[in-house]
């Protein structure tokens, strides 16, 4: 019965769709095959040739073409339909069948247009492993239909359950009933089978079998409390076969001993306005099927005809308004079942191969209203490329497409029956089986009975106020914590050298970053720190190889190698601060740096007050001619540097510079930098420095009108505003900056402020050095002092 109007449906919305079959109508023939063997023939052969027409809502004259054959419940029923419609030579039609189908060997040559909108049962057999090992059940009880197709099941998964450290505690043959008159005698026979069910202490039953043998188990438990047997309460786990659709006579029958009962189902989907669809179905508006007219009276227990005999009074009259959604579920359900859901979808597959053959020859044909024209005459057989090859999505959102085997795609939904006393029955989708998941992963179940939703990984539990300790809100992990499992009741912290992932859920290690060789920024800087190095160490050289020239006696010799040995070795201490920093490494940075510096500077400024004092000696009478000498610039550049060394002492004494890491300045990365331990001390030297800088710039500006010959002021007032510069931006950039950048800008400082000293102190030196050798000489330097 719920099979019949899935089909009715799909063509239905197919025939209302142009956009599949334009201006083309399906139609279909419904038989009964009644279970059996020869009845199946005898439909199968009444269809080939029948001259009767079952087309509901439309008229077809002589335009009637067989095109395929969809049904086959029962393995049994699906073979005999393909054994008559594939002889060769009579007749050849493809068949879709909805139901199990009896694995053969060769089946694929035997059978080359039959196509199962099944996956293959073996799918099944895996899932009921899984779903036992889930839930760590290991003592079965076997129920098998007695055929071939039970033998064969229990060849395969008896192997199966022992391999996977799961035992049968019995195995149980049912017959499969297919006439009343053989009822008693299968009764009698199978009582032992009840007694076994009763004395073995397995309360999980696996059972396979089809509608059939459902139905003769039915007839047992429907006896069994007349004859005093006690109730079975067992876990059923059934498959896809299997469906609980009862008879209008068993509608009073409990199903509760069913109850519970898990099963592995074909995957549906609920489509599009099927539930509506139901729901118009009424008598009236379809009085040539007598099929719906047969069930509505007796499912309502009723009469839809009127007696002619007016003295007759007939009871329970049928008004043929009573909704088919207050029947119970054993008799009629509301929801698209997996069976349903199979018949839908053949019926789509149908259309679109049709479609598709419409498509091919409408590319070599173009003739008006050519839409009959060319579908007319379409065999069935010529439907079998297309439809092996089919791929679409149907109204309820599900791909279809079949494999290699003519199997469909899929996978099993899991289901737990719900079995009520009024007849109701509730399905439970609580999992899903997926055949194509890497393996161990095929079986997910999800069974709920909880107050909300789990809190999953990245919130903690938070409780509700005035609920029970089960209801509970998720609260995000604050910045910084994570939680990496389902309700966690508090969120925690990392490890210092872990970091929170962008989702909270897990940690990872941090990064371990400082200015490093191997990174073009400390490349380039290494690069800079050697190249002036090599270009002050040429520069000292050539004052070294022109020392008794007069531009270099005239300039104190001394303080000029002091003051490039002093920028050489500025040059080369930014190299320590290249490179994973170290405890002697973080000592030696800011020390080295600070005493060189003083020495350059204090140089730079002994250099200026030498040549004030110089031409404050040339006038007459001056008593400046006593502090004319080497020994007050080499006492002006020890006092200073003193001063300076003094500071970097009692810094290393109270609180020197040490390794530190910073995790908290960049998200995921540890800062491996030198603390400079004293705050208060880094800048003191920094401040000092300053003051050297400036006390040199202001004795240079006020000594640049002195004669140009000796007179080197004027390019020690530029150097020191390029030094004072440098610095004054150091200070906020250094303070703006982290990590490796911070290292960065330091070096970059260094190296500039170096270089401004070198270039312009002794650039212009060079050139006459080098390049302009005949303006070094004393009558030039003395007529240019006259």
């Amino acid at each position: 019965m719920w099979t019949r109007y899935s089909r009715t449906f799909a063509v239905e919305e197919i025939n209302e769709n142009s956009s599949i079959l334009s201006n083309i109508s399906l139609g279909f023939y419904i038989l009964n095959s009644y279970y059996a063997a020869r009845m199946t023939y005898k439909a199968t052969l009444t269809l080939l040739s029948t001259q009767y027409k079952f087309l509901p809502n439309f008229k077809c004259v002589n335009q009637n073409n067989l095109i395929a054959l969809i049904g086959g419940c029962l393995s049994e029923i699906s073979a005999n339909v393909a054994l008559s419609t594939g002889l060769k030579d009579v007749c050849v039609l493809f068949q879709l069948t909805y139901g199990s189908f009896l694995p053969i060997r060769n089946s694929k040559t035997q059978f080359p247009f039959l196509f199962q909108m099944v996956p293959n049962e073996n799918y099944q057999h895996l899932g009921v492993v899984r779903l036992l090992q889930h839930f760590r059940w290991t003592w079965i009880g076997l129920v098998a239909v007695n055929d071939d197709k039970g033998d064969r099941f229990l060849q395969t998964v008896v192997p199966m359950l022992s391999q996977n450290g799961i035992c049968s505690a019995f195995i149980v043959r049912i017959p499969k009933w297919n006439y009343v008159d053989e009822l008693i005698d299968l009764i009698v026979e199978q009582w032992k089978s009840y007694v076994i069910f009763i004395e073995k202490n397995a309360n999980v039953f696996f059972v396979y079998g089809e509608p059939p043998s459902f139905q003769f188990m039915r007839v047992i438990f429907f006896l069994a409390p007349f004859l005093a047997f006690p109730p079975l309460d067992k876990v059923w786990i059934i498959t896809s076969h299997w469906d609980f659709e009862s008879l209008s006579f068993q509608k009073i029958w409990d199903l509760q001993t069913f109850h519970g009962s898990l099963s592995f189902t074909v995957h549906s989907n609920e489509p599009f306005r099927f539930r509506k669809y139901l729901q118009t179905i009424k008598p009236s508006k379809v009085k040539a099927d007598g099929f719906i007219q047969n069930f509505w009276e007796q499912a309502f227990n009723c009469s839809l005809k009127k007696s002619e005999d007016e003295n007759v009074a007939v009871k329970n009259i049928c008004t043929g308004e009573e909704k088919l959604e207050n029947l119970p579920g054993i008799l009629f359900e509301m929801k698209m079942s997996g069976h349903s859901y199979n018949v839908y979808n053949a019926v789509y597959a149908v259309a679109y191969a049709l479609h598709a053959i419409y498509k091919s020859r409408y590319k070599h044909r173009r003739i008006v209203d050519e839409g009959q024209l060319i579908l007319h005459n379409v065999q069935s057989w010529q439907m079998h490329h297309f439809l092996r090859s089919s791929f679409f999505n149907n109204t309820a959102g599900d791909t279809v497409q079949f494999d290699e085997n003519g199997e469909l795609v899929t996978g099993f939904d899991v289901t737990n029956w719900l079995m009520f006393p009024n007849g109701s029955i509730v399905r439970v989708k609580v999992g899903r089986l997926e055949p194509q998941a890497p393996e161990g992963e095929e079986l997910t179940i999800n069974p709920q009975s909880v107050c909300n939703d789990n809190c999953y990984p990245g919130y903690s539990r938070k409780k509700k106020e005035g609920e029970e300790f089960c209801c509970y809100d998720c609260a995000p992990c604050p910045e910084g914590m994570i939680s990496g499992q389902k309700d966690m009741d508090a969120c925690i912290n990392c490890q210092e050298d872990q970091y929170p992932s962008k989702d909270q859920t897990q940690c990872t290690l941090r990064i371990l970053s400082y200015l490093s060789y191997e990174e073009a920024l400390g490349i380039i800087l290494a690069f800079l720190a050697i190249w002036f190095s090599v270009i002050t160490t040429l520069v000292l050289g050539t004052f070294i190889k022109h020392k008794d020239t007069p531009i270099v006696k005239a300039n104190n010799r001394t303080l000029t190698y002091i003051l490039l040995l002093s920028l050489l070795l500025c040059f080369l201490c930014s190299l320590l601060f290249i490179g994973p920093p170290g405890k002697v490494i973080c000592v030696l940075r800011q020390t080295v740096f600070a005493i060189v510096f003083s020495v350059a500077l204090s140089s730079v400024l002994a250099k200026t007050i030498t040549v004030i004092l110089a031409f404050m000696a040339t006038k007459p009478g001056s008593r400046m001619r006593k502090w004319v000498g080497k020994d007050l610039a080499n006492l002006i550049v020890l006092f200073c540097s003193f001063i300076e060394a003094n500071i970097c002492t009692l810094w290393l004494v109270t609180f020197p510079p040490f390794p530190d890491r910073d995790m908290h300045s960049f998200h995921g990365k540890i800062i491996l930098e030198c603390n400079v331990g004293s705050a208060t001390m880094f800048y003191s030297v920094l401040c000092y420095m300053g003051a050297l800088a400036i006390i040199s710039f202001i004795v240079a500006f006020l000594a640049r009108k002195l004669p140009s010959s000796f007179n080197e002021a004027k390019f020690i007032t530029f150097s020191m505003l390029v030094f004072c510069s440098v610095w004054l931006t150091f200070v906020p950039t250094y303070l703006s900056t982290k990590g490796k950048y911070m290292v960065a800008v330091e070096i970059f400082s260094i190296l500039c402020s170096s270089l401004g000293l070198l270039g312009c102190i002794f650039l212009p030196k060079c050139y006459i050095i080098v390049l302009r050798p005949e303006l070094n000489n004393r009558e030039r330097l003395i007529r240019r002092k006259k």
